[in-house]
């Protein structure tokens, strides 16, 4: 979490100039303060422009491009970053407190009492405010019920709850109205001093951060699509940081949506080098054990319960499309796990799915893993975990009874796909069996149609089946329109478009001769059929 309000410096009176490669065509200026005063010490960066450090006063004023976008604001460890409008004149608060903000509370002119008291002291503009704003807000009128809003959001900041909800409401519909990306930041920018206020006045400070980064995320990164990778990173870095604090401050009442955020803008800083291996793999532990917490409190209903489940499912994909689960980060994170659940046989299974995924199978704990769960539970899956160890270690006899047990054991279609093709990839690469690989393959696709990786083995098959079929060069070459379909099929599925996409574009130039199809009666496009064990149609071309 970060510390930025409890550290205390003193700098001193220091400006620095960066040099900038644009051209600046305008300069922009104003104040910044913390704990409404201005502050000393804060390094103001415009995004295109350059930067310079507050003295005791808080003004700044860096030159900017034109094209400026945003301009940020770092103390300590802190950063905020503010878009940029037509104004060149733009005044920041860390903490939203302005100096105009104490004067009026110090007046009196702001008035810190509950709407109980207020009515009981028959405070006749807040009741009059509340009726005319309540009544436009229940009628979805909120262009007519945003004025009445602001008098008391301006004036009696903790009078009610529904104030910060509803205005939450409200500024989100504006943000999903708003014609312009300038208007839309504009909004976006407001809706945040609504949360920070929020906090300032009724506390809860970890559920609401985690409500304003939902709503950060999700307006910031569909405002701005042109975002550079610079831009990107701020604009995730601020949610993710909202995001810890929320989950550091509610432990295991964390909303589900709030742990999802937190690992999806984790995998996405981790891919732009923003957060290292550890981080990924820490946030993946704090995420799950919070998940696991949930589950084992005493209130948690079937619903939740499957909700829970759908959340864990989700966050292992996460991490494990992350790049930072690598075998290294699983043994760290599953060794003392297993230690404490190896008569678990569920986690177990879920175990090794991720260190089969990472391709750990010759680490000592999937060895010793695949041993427990078969002793637990001779399943399917369990036979096929054996499979694949006795694969790695070149025992092809033993794996090959154990793919069979698998195999013939297995219900789940989706599973017993994989194991098809698992299969048929290892005799093919194995022990060249071709005819046999193909069968297994094409049983795979029985289950799954759009299995990618099933059809591109087909399609290496028929490659490698070219080299001794058929009489002549002729019919060989045909096979390789068979085996281009295959790839061109594949390549319908984003899983594999690239090295499908590669392959029938590298084996096309192998194609039959056109003169030699002219003198067989062939013609582009006639229906032909590639005869022997592999007896498939195709279509001529060249």
């Amino acid at each position: 979490m970060k510390a930025v309000y409890r550290i205390s410096l003193l700098i001193a009176s220091l400006v620095l100039a960066a040099a900038t490669t644009l051209q600046a065509q305008r300069v922009i200026k104003g104040t910044v303060y913390r704990e409404g005063k201005p502050a000393a010490g804060v390094t103001v960066e415009a995004h295109r422009g350059g930067s310079m450090m507050t003295s005791f006063d808080g003004k700044y004023e860096v030159e900017a491009h034109e094209r400026t976008r945003w301009i940020k604001f770092t103390f300590i460890t802190d950063s905020e970053r503010v878009d940029v409008s037509d104004s060149d004149v733009i005044d920041f608060a860390f903490d939203g407190i302005y100096p105009g903000d104490q004067e009026e509370e110090e007046s009196g002119d702001v008035v810190l009492k509950s709407a109980e008291e207020l009515i009981r002291d028959q405070d006749r503009d807040f009741m009059n405010e509340l009726s005319l704003y309540n009544e436009f807000y229940k009628q979805g009128n909120f262009e007519s019920a945003l004025p009445h809003w602001k008098v008391i959001y301006n004036k009696y900041p903790k009078s009610t709850l529904n104030l910060y909800i509803h205005g939450t409401n409200m500024y989100e519909k504006m943000i999903e109205q708003a014609n312009t990306p300038e208007e839309k930041n504009q909004h976006i920018n407001e809706l945040m001093k609504i949360y920070d206020k929020r906090i300032r006045y009724f506390g809860d400070k970890g559920y609401v951060l985690g409500r304003k980064a939902a709503a950060w995320l999700k307006h910031k990164l569909d405002t701005d699509r042109e975002l550079d990778n610079g831009d990107m990173q701020e604009t995730l870095k601020k949610g993710y940081d909202w995001l810890t604090e929320s989950v550091n401050e509610r432990g295991d009442e964390t909303e589900l949506p709030v742990l999802v955020l937190l690992m999806q803008t984790t995998r996405s800083l981790f891919k732009l080098g923003e957060l290292p291996k550890e981080t990924v793999v820490k946030n993946y532990d704090t995420c799950n054990s919070t998940l696991q917490v949930i589950l084992e409190r005493g209130d948690v209903d079937e619903e939740l319960a499957q909700n829970v489940s759908d959340v864990q499912a989700y966050i292992e994909d996460i991490f494990g499309t992350s790049g930072a689960a690598d075998c290294d980060a699983l043994i760290t994170i599953f060794t003392p796990q297993y230690e404490q659940n190896k008569n678990d046989v569920d986690f177990i299974k879920n175990m090794l799915r991720r260190l089969g995924s990472a391709n750990c199978e010759e680490t000592p704990l999937f060895a010793n893993a695949t041993e427990q769960l078969y002793k637990l539970e001779p399943s399917a899956e369990a036979a096929f975990n054996m499979a694949r160890r006795f694969l790695k270690r070149d025992d092809t006899e033993r794996a090959k009874n154990y793919y069979h047990q698998a195999m013939e054991q297995e219900t789940n279609k989706e599973l017993l796909a994989k194991y098809y093709y698992e299969y048929a990839l290892f005799i093919y690469a194995k022990e060249h069996a071709l005819q046999e690989a193909r069968t297994y393959a094409r049983r795979a696709l029985d289950i799954k149609s759009d299995y990618c990786e099933a059809l591109m083995l087909i399609g290496d098959i028929y490659i490698a089946a070219s080299r001794s079929f058929g009489d002549d060069n002729f019919e060989k070459a045909t096979v390789f329109w068979v085996a281009v379909d295959y790839f061109e099929r594949a390549r319908t599925n984003p899983d594999c478009a690239v090295d499908a996409s590669k392959k029938a574009s590298d084996y096309r130039r192998y194609f039959p001769d056109k003169e030699e199809a002219f003198f067989r009666s062939l013609q582009a496009g006639q229906t032909y059929r590639v005869g022997g064990w592999i007896n498939e149609t195709t279509k001529v071309r060249f």
